[in-house]
């Protein structure tokens, strides 16, 4: 009896000093809260890093950045930053840039930037090109993810060799039973869409997977950290993205062994309150009464 009233209390005064503290995050491995560190020092240890963000999260992009110059001092130098905010057919754009042979205004009206890139993702770029590192446009040009949306992967067959090299060989892989592909579906065919539309729908999402995953690959250096930044959906439970790097891993790459690491983001009212659901190797909590960059 007085261990379970000790306990009631102790709950009680963490979920007071929460209160009175009120820090930005909290973050979470299996269900322990854990300290930056602990996040650090994993990241460190990997070879691939998946930072799964909310895009409109402000805290996200700060941790992002600090992730980023902490690998940089760790590492030696050794790390490759890579993200879906940019799409493939940017990369000669955006080595033009890094690479200071043209201007930032060119830069940003050229290659079709997010509306928040000057808040959230600059400071990423800014800090590749300040250290000469690589920075890779993982995602798929948005036409092609549209045309397949529209026709499913058949429409891929369509385009010429040289639209190709800003997606993977065909045929692309797929599994519509993953528990993301599959609710997306569902979703869409409660909503009155059609059989054949709404698994486009799903491949379309696959395919800026699959891209995103074969140009980490294409991209990864012995000894360096991949650090790749898309919105958590992409590689929480090790779906999407994560799904693809093994896929390839297994039918493309031959004899790489990878140690991939999956960092999510969760908004709660109550932050001292463990996530549920055990969607990624650390998970942020943030207030969900924060405010968001957009």
């Amino acid at each position: 009896m007085k261990t379970t009233i000790f306990a009631v209390a102790l709950s009680m005064i963490s979920c007071f000093a929460y209160s009175q503290n009120k820090p930005a995050y909290l973050i979470y491995s299996d269900g322990q809260e854990v300290q930056w560190t602990d996040l650090v020092n994993a990241a460190q240890a990997s070879d691939i890093v998946f930072f799964g963000e909310y895009h409109n999260n402000p805290i996200c992009h700060w941790l992002q950045f600090e992730l980023t110059k902490e690998l940089y001092a760790l590492k030696n130098g050794k790390i490759i930053l890579g993200a879906e905010m940019f799409e493939s057919d940017n990369q000669l754009i955006i080595n033009e840039y890094l690479s200071g042979l043209i201007k930032e205004k060119n830069f940003t009206e050229e290659a079709r930037l997010w509306g928040n890139y000057k808040t959230d993702y600059r400071p990423l770029l800014e800090f590749a090109k300040e250290n000469k590192l690589p920075f890779v446009a993982t995602n798929v040009p948005r036409r092609y993810a549209a045309a397949v949306n529209n026709g499913g992967f058949e429409a891929l067959e369509s385009f010429s060799q040289d639209s190709r090299q800003f997606f993977p060989p065909l045929p692309i892989p797929f599994d519509p039973e993953l528990p993301g592909y599959k609710a997306m579906t569902e979703m869409m065919q409660m909503a009155g869409g059609k059989q054949g539309g709404s698994m486009h729908i799903a491949e379309a999402q696959a395919l800026k997977d699959a891209t995103m995953a074969w140009f980490i690959l294409k991209n990864l250096q012995g000894g360096s950290v991949f650090l790749h930044f898309n919105g958590a959906y992409h590689s929480d439970n090790r779906e999407g993205i994560v799904w693809y790097v093994n896929h390839f891993v297994s039918n493309a790459f031959k004899k790489i062994k990878l140690k991939i690491l999956t960092i999510s983001v969760e908004e709660a009212d109550d932050m001292g309150v463990a996530p549920v659901e055990n969607k990624a190797d650390f998970i942020i909590v943030t207030p969900s009464s924060m405010t968001s960059t957009h």
